[in-house]
């Protein structure tokens, strides 16, 4: 191909909140009004879904309920992590190329801009249990699917995430998506009283980004189009 016919389009608004939307890891304390938390799940729900079958179910922490999750979590993250592994694997194992130098440089390009060295184990441990308080985020949520419902569903489930976020964006507001809560899913369902067919799939914290934070200066690079798409005309 000659040229990159993408240098000559103008980003619309839908892309600009797509470019500007990054995982943000510390946040205002400044609540989220409800009703604002309710229309950005009303716009997720417009994400298609396998003969709208609509897989998702949200559960949104706040206050009192959230702080009871988040200690009983912390908790167990200080006291007995080895005890609790997620009913789903979300990392390959073993690990093989290119995903996971990936997933080590952008650790390190994390680690590095908050002054944490790699032997220091201690703050390492510390930040890592930052994701079991949502980052600070005065509301929180704990996504759940039906186990018995096949994988096409999580496809579906990535599209109501992204929906969720990009609104979320639009209003002013920044997002985490957390896969790691599903490692403490017996404390979460003990938590909230989920019922047995429901299994934890991720957690998100959802706020206003403390823009003072270094950690949130964290731009993830992205590989180029034309290194993950082929485009074929014959």
């Amino acid at each position: 191909m000659e040229s990159n016919p993408m240098s000559t389009i103008e980003q619309s608004p839908v892309d600009a909140v797509i470019a500007s939307r990054k995982s943000i890891r510390a946040y205002k304390k400044d609540p989220v009004p409800a009703g604002l938390i309710e229309h950005v799940l009303e716009m997720a729900s417009r994400a298609p879904s396998a003969t709208n079958m609509q897989p998702w179910k949200v559960y949104v922490l706040t206050g009192g309920a959230l702080k009871r999750l988040t200690d009983a979590v912390c908790t167990a993250f200080n006291t007995e992590p080895e005890k609790h592994k997620p009913e789903y694997s979300y990392y390959p194992d073993p690990p093989f190329e290119p995903y996971i130098s990936r997933r080590m440089k952008v650790g390190q390009d994390m680690y590095n801009l908050i002054g944490i060295a790699r032997e220091d184990h201690a703050k390492r441990h510390q930040q890592q249990r930052r994701n079991f308080e949502f980052f600070g985020a005065p509301a929180g949520f704990i996504f759940t699917i039906d186990r018995k419902l096949p994988c096409v569903n999580f496809i579906d489930y990535g599209a109501f995430f992204e929906n969720l976020m990009l609104s979320a964006k639009s209003h002013g507001l920044d997002t985490c998506l957390q896969a790691f809560w599903s490692d403490y899913h017996l404390i979460i369902r003990e938590q909230l009283a989920l019922p047995a067919e429901e299994m934890v799939l991720a957690g998100m914290a959802i706020g206003y980004a403390d823009t003072e934070a270094p950690i949130n200066r964290l731009v993830t690079d992205r590989e180029p189009v034309f290194s993950f798409a082929t485009f074929l005309d014959k």
